[in-house]
């Protein structure tokens, strides 16, 4: 498992492109026969990937200090692959492409397999400190709650998914879901927000080969941007605005912890403010 430390805003103003990318962008999620975990300080979120071609148990971490993975932690899922298993103390649950999967606190075996080991299941994971209980739950795309969002003049239109969410699968602080941006649109989150209260972790995919994201961070009068592909993901201090624009649509899986789950309680960055 990969660690990777906070940083302080005045201390990122004088990051280099290559610290940017090495303190906040995660790569190579999704080899086969491989479980890719990071661990940020920010809030103890764990995000990663993992790309089944055998049968992968999730494991303990000696930097957790418990006796299994999720003692004391829950864990949301999102498959982005080929149709995949994803087994919990014996209950298998099966998940096609943009199907979740939300496992609660104290649930000891995690098992991962994919349907055809030629074609993989692409698992996607976030997992947060909890300090209570709550049930494993599958949630199909066509369950969750759908926001539009967006026009076209301003080139943003989007529809979020939300998975975990106090009013759909309960958890004890993770949320979780996915934003689809549509055809001829570029823009996320934008106009932009910061929210003090909650860190994010963005993971882009379905962004077509030679597309790149420029995912756009820091506080709104220091803004930095990162160039991510396809199926990498972006560590949000919650200090940093997490916005970004691609050559193409695309889509996003987005996961956030921290004070509340209250969608709404965000600090809205007026446009003449970026810089």
């Amino acid at each position: 498992m990969d660690m990777r430390e906070s940083s302080h805003p005045n201390e990122f103003k004088s990051y280099s492109t290559d610290r940017i990318r090495q303190e906040f962008l995660i790569q190579d999620l999704f080899k086969p026969g491989e479980i890719k975990l990071v661990y940020s300080f920010y809030d103890r979120m764990i995000a990663g990937g993992i790309c089944p071609d055998r049968a992968l148990t999730l494991e303990p971490h000696k930097d957790l200090g418990t006796d299994y993975f999720l003692e004391r932690r829950e864990m949301g899922i999102i498959n982005v692959g080929s149709p995949g298993t994803v087994t919990t103390d014996g209950q298998e649950y099966v998940l096609n492409r943009t199907d979740g999967l939300y496992i609660g606190r104290g649930v000891k075996d995690v098992v991962f397999s994919s349907a055809d080991k030629a074609r993989p299941a692409h698992f996607y994971v976030l997992s947060a400190p909890a300090h209570q209980h709550y049930p494993t739950v599958k949630i199909e795309i066509g369950q969750t709650e759908t926001v539009e969002l967006g026009v076209p003049e301003e080139a943003n239109v989007r529809t979020l998914h939300k998975y975990i969410h106090p009013d759909g699968a309960q958890s004890c602080q993770l949320c979780m879901g996915m934003t689809k941006i549509a055809p001829h649109s570029v823009w996320n989150s934008m106009p932009c927000h910061t929210h003090g209260r909650r860190m994010e972790v963005y993971f882009y995919f379905d962004l077509p080969e030679n597309t790149v994201m420029f995912h756009l961070m820091g506080k709104p009068d220091e803004t930095r941007h990162i160039v991510i592909r396809n199926e990498e993901a972006v560590i949000s201090p919650n200090w940093s605005i997490h916005a970004g624009a691609g050559t193409s649509n695309y889509a996003f899986i987005w996961g956030m912890i921290g004070e509340n789950q209250i969608f709404s309680d965000m600090d809205a960055v007026d446009m003449g403010e970026l810089q």
